[in-house]
């Protein structure tokens, strides 16, 4: 398999989002969040492309006015990756633009569209890792290093990492469990990482979303990358640092508002 050649930034978004509806249009600092993560996506400077992926013709619009490229998708799609999926082969007919596209050669990265303080360097770092790596990774994500106030808040996904990278399971809840010792202190014994809501798939794997099993997992903790693990796929990440806010709730909404 031979390195990637050509790489496009999708973000997904919808307006009905379950705890914080049509939170890709609050506002943050005088425009709205979704814009913040198109701006910041189109100063990555190794991606060849940055696409909205939408059900929502309002969302349209709008990022058509803004100036940037929409793909829309079924309202039925229950995750970003879903959403993503549904439209590869438009995304890579805009990459390879009439050659032959090489799925195997095509990377994809999925940028949620609600964190608008997106650190373009992260994105542009998995990128330049795709090229990198002698082993083409199937799907790709960053990790960082949590600090002991974030290991048990739900709101922060946590990722299992093996000796070598891989990511073992992600969850909501503090992994690992510390046997006998005051969860208050498991940061003491244990290294945390955090999740960051950035995926980065090659497009070969994307076309096989349609097929793979449903999974209790995904279903239980509300993490999409639990499809793929429960479906025997590797997850590979690298190590980032900073500040990695996604807003789902109104609380980090004014979080994120205190920021801009």
């Amino acid at each position: 398999m031979g390195p990637v050649e050509r790489c496009v930034i999708a973000v997904p978004a919808r307006l009905e989002s379950s705890r914080l509806p049509r939170k890709v249009l609050a506002e943050i600092g005088g425009k709205p969040m979704l814009r913040h993560v198109l701006e910041r996506c189109c100063k990555v400077a190794n991606a060849d492309a940055v696409v909205l992926c939408t059900d929502s013709d309002d969302l349209r619009q709008l990022a058509e006015s803004w100036g940037y490229s929409v793909l829309m998708t079924s309202a039925q799609c229950s995750s970003g990756s879903e959403r993503i999926a549904s439209v590869v082969d438009a995304l890579m007919e805009l990459l390879w633009m009439g050659v032959d596209a090489d799925p195997e050669r095509t990377a994809i990265i999925n940028v949620q569209g609600d964190q608008p303080f997106l650190d373009s360097s992260v994105v542009e770092e998995m990128i330049a890792q795709f090229h990198q790596r002698r082993q083409l990774p199937a799907l790709m994500t960053p990790v960082y290093a949590l600090g002991p106030e974030s290991v048990h808040n739900p709101n922060v996904v946590k990722v299992l990492l093996a000796n070598d990278g891989r990511a073992l399971y992600f969850s909501r809840s503090a992994l690992p469990h510390v046997r006998g010792v005051d969860p208050a202190d498991w940061y003491r014994h244990a290294k945390y990482w955090g999740h960051v809501g950035i995926y980065g798939f090659r497009a070969d794997v994307l076309l096989e979303w349609d097929h793979l099993p449903a999974s209790q997992l995904e279903a239980l903790e509300h993490l999409e990358q639990l499809r793929w693990i429960e479906a025997g796929y590797t997850i590979a990440t690298y190590l980032v640092s900073g500040n990695f806010l996604s807003v789902d709730t109104f609380d980090q909404l004014e979080q994120a508002r205190a920021m801009a």
